[in-house]
């Protein structure tokens, strides 16, 4: 048996043999799939299926890492605006290496060992092995961590558009922002330190304010503040930061209104989530005497949107560049076996699972 190997390698090279022997051996994938809307510790059920071989213009690849992000769990709760197709595979984000190439690779610049993201969404990403057509993935550079590789297209990429598509943002602008301790608001504020933009960041209060203050400035952070220190402060009215041009918002209700308060002329406040469940409201002298313009953002109708963009490449190119040196890290988090999936949920649901810790499935 040795000696055929050996005689295999020679004849088609170590790398088609690892492809040929996938390929005839049956890989079980484990999936998390669930059957109706509901508590994703109850609806969720983890399950073993047989994965075919991939074909033309397909590649299998094995999941290294798979998060929990809040808009997984809406939509296993059935709140989310996109509704799935029962039965449903959870996750919207992993990263992955190439285990297998469909046919004969032709026209397909990946390769068996190849990290990769997916960059659509709506796949089903919790399971420990998956065919993808090969222009939904894309290649991730070696140096590029798992936990950082498997968080890059939701949360850094929300950031990265509000800042460059709403205000054209120069060294020494202010943005403001609530919700400054979440995985997005993470970003934001490392995005903002890359690009020389004062970022003030907004928190609800709590017993470790300080430290937390301390670890959001160490990452970048010009200041923040707690939101009941919103309401009076004199930053900007004492010139010790520009007035704001742009303020983002995921928390909505008085929050968001007390971010307008501090926008300057024609600034421009843009809405990406809602965790206060409370509506956005607008005072009426802020539209007509300051001319403040207030839009709403979500990731996945920019990413359908600029599917063959050059400016995608351009963004997950510079995002690569700033996790290779350090700029960029990926947000706490705790990689959790998969087959502890329901603690994982559980504990997501919980606020803190969201701006505390991010969860990723390990495989």
């Amino acid at each position: 048996m040795a000696q055929l190997v050996r005689q295999l390698r020679k004849t088609v090279g170590s790398a088609h043999l690892f492809q040929l022997s996938v390929r005839h051996m049956s890989v079980m994938a484990k999936v998390l799939r669930y059957g109706e809307f509901g508590e994703p510790a109850k609806v969720l059920q983890l399950q073993e299926e047989s994965v075919p071989d991939p074909k033309q213009g397909e590649v299998l690849i094995k999941t290294l890492g798979a998060p929990i992000n809040p808009a997984d769990i809406n939509t296993i709760q059935g709140k989310y605006p996109v509704k799935p197709t029962f039965p449903a595979v959870g996750g919207n984000e992993c990263v992955g290496e190439v285990v297998a190439i469909g046919g004969d690779g032709s026209g397909n610049s990946l390769k068996v060992g190849d990290r990769v993201v997916p960059f659509a969404t709506g796949l089903g990403t919790w399971r420990s092995h998956a065919i993808y057509a090969a222009n939904q993935l894309m290649k991730v550079p070696a140096s590029v961590g798992v936990p950082e590789a498997a968080t890059i297209t939701v949360n850094p990429c929300t950031g990265y558009r509000m800042l460059k598509d709403f205000v054209a943002l120069k060294p020494g602008d202010t943005v403001i922002q609530n919700g400054a301790n979440s995985a997005c608001g993470l970003a934001i504020i490392q995005l903002c330190r890359a690009w020389n933009v004062e970022c003030v960041g907004v928190v609800r209060d709590r017993p470790e304010f300080a430290q937390l203050k301390d670890h959001l400035k160490g990452l970048g952070a010009a200041e923040i503040l707690t939101e009941e220190e919103l309401r009076t402060t004199k930053l900007f009215k004492d010139g010790i930061f520009r007035r704001p041009r742009l303020a983002l918002n995921c928390v909505g209700g008085k929050s968001a209104l007390e971010l307008a308060r501090q926008l300057d002329q024609a600034g421009v406040m843009v809405t990406y989530g809602g965790m206060s469940r409370e509506p956005v409201t607008v005072p009426t002298a802020s539209l007509i005497f300051k001319d403040l313009r207030f839009v709403g953002f979500w990731m996945t109708r920019w990413t359908k949107e600029h599917a063959a963009s050059p400016l995608r490449s351009e963004m997950f190119n510079e995002l690569f560049g700033l996790i290779d040196r350090g700029a960029l890290k990926a947000p706490a988090h705790e990689m959790i076996p998969f087959e502890e999936y329901s603690a994982a949920v559980t504990n997501a649901l919980n606020i803190q699972g969201f701006v505390g810790k991010k969860y990723i499935f390990r495989f």
